[in-house]
């Protein structure tokens, strides 16, 4: 199949300038001090980060990355004004039926979060799959992430990118799709099928979002009181960054913008906090620094970050309202503040539950095989919906 008008390859490029840059800077961090023995306990583990920025410096090929990204073909779309980069790769030769399928990623991360998926879900038969599986897929850099365009006059919210996500997928020839994704993008899925129910045939999602009750705490179930409780002592514990990110981003991305060193702080800490099981053990180091690189490369953990603030403004009217397209959910053992199953069903149109033994908040790029298997089979019931 051809591709669709107006839509342009894209190949990241680096400048060996930047390359150069970046070295210097981190040979010339200045690293602050640390108690004995803090590990992860005050935040980013001082001596994993020292490795990290070593290797970093000396070790770390980023032109052997950015080739193995492109293995992934990437194409530059002109949506809402902006320039949106993304993966499209459409099903393996011969597959019949096969779904589109809109990923979504969230924070701190981008399309990165899918690259490992997006083989086991275009071509399932060719790793131990059904054929029949087969998807279309379509993973976009969320504006002011990766490499997509950051808007310079506003500040987008999930609400407007969900839009800018239906424009894209009819300028790719899509009239239906599923809408999945994560963290951010389980937010943006969400209102893909809230706003745009003609279009989304089914959504899935690997968590239910924080919870929004405007009503007598009475009226909901013990499992959700005790869940509503278990996410207020994790934002007090872990939310220190969502609360500078809703508030004064721009303040904390001065820092984050100069600093290598500053900006894997900011960033591997999630990554060892949200996923299952140590960060040594959940990632390569060129895995981390495959993502962090990106964000250094193109600057955009200040943009980044402003979608929170954004999305602090969005009315709790619309944070209320229930989805009604069928949904699903993957919610892996390692992930953070799980809801329960009622608190699913009284949100969601819930059709599909799973909890995968192994995986955290990154669960598509930690567990690959899981998450594809979860979504295929959530998705087998209504592959002849696309019509």
């Amino acid at each position: 199949m051809s591709t669709p008008q107006g839509i342009e390859p894209f190949t990241p490029r680096t400048d060996p300038a930047a390359l150069t840059d970046l070295r210097t800077r981190l040979r010339a961090t200045r690293w602050p001090d640390a108690p004995d023995a803090a590990g992860w306990s005050l935040g980013t583990d001082a001596d994993y980060l020292r490795e990290l920025v070593a290797y970093w410096a000396e070790e770390f090929d980023w032109a052997a990355q950015q080739a193995a990204q492109a293995r992934l073909p990437r194409f530059t779309a002109h949506v809402g004004g902006l320039d949106v980069r993304f993966v499209h790769v459409r099903a393996a030769a011969g597959s019949r039926g096969a779904v589109p399928l809109l990923l979504t990623h969230g924070w701190p991360d981008s399309s990165w979060r899918y690259r490992k998926v997006v083989p086991l879900l275009t071509d399932p038969g060719a790793h131990g799959g059904d054929p029949a599986d087969a998807f279309d897929v379509v993973v976009p850099d969320l504006p002011g992430f990766g490499y997509s365009q950051a808007p310079t006059d506003r500040i987008l919210s999930s609400i407007d990118v969900a839009g800018l996500w239906a424009e894209l997928m009819t300028t790719l020839g899509y009239d239906r799709f599923v809408a999945a994704g994560g963290d951010l993008g389980s937010h943006v899925s969400r209102y893909l099928a809230l706003d745009h129910p003609d279009r989304v045939i089914a959504v899935h999602r690997t968590d239910g979002g924080l919870p929004v009750w405007s009503g007598d705490l009475a009226e909901l179930t013990p499992q959700e009181r005790d869940w509503f409780a278990q996410v207020a002592a994790w934002g007090a514990a872990e939310g220190a960054y969502a609360a500078i990110q809703r508030t004064k981003p721009q303040t904390a991305a001065f820092g984050l913008t100069d600093s290598p060193a500053g900006l894997a702080a900011w960033i591997v800490e999630k990554l060892s906090s949200w996923s299952d099981g140590d960060i040594a053990t959940a990632y390569t180091k060129d895995e981390v620094l495959s993502l962090v690189t990106e964000y250094w490369m193109t600057g955009t953990i200040g943009s980044s970050m402003r979608m929170y603030h954004a999305n602090a403004a969005i009315d709790p009217a619309q944070l209320a309202r229930r989805v009604e397209a069928p949904s699903g959910f993957a919610l892996f053992a390692g992930d953070v503040v799980r809801p329960p199953r009622q608190w699913l069903e009284r949100t969601t149109n819930l059709v599909h539950l799973s909890e995968p033994p192994r995986g955290g908040h990154f669960a598509a790029f930690e567990e690959p095989e899981l998450y594809a298997a979860d979504l295929r089979q959530f998705v087998r019931p209504f592959r002849d919906s696309t019509a």
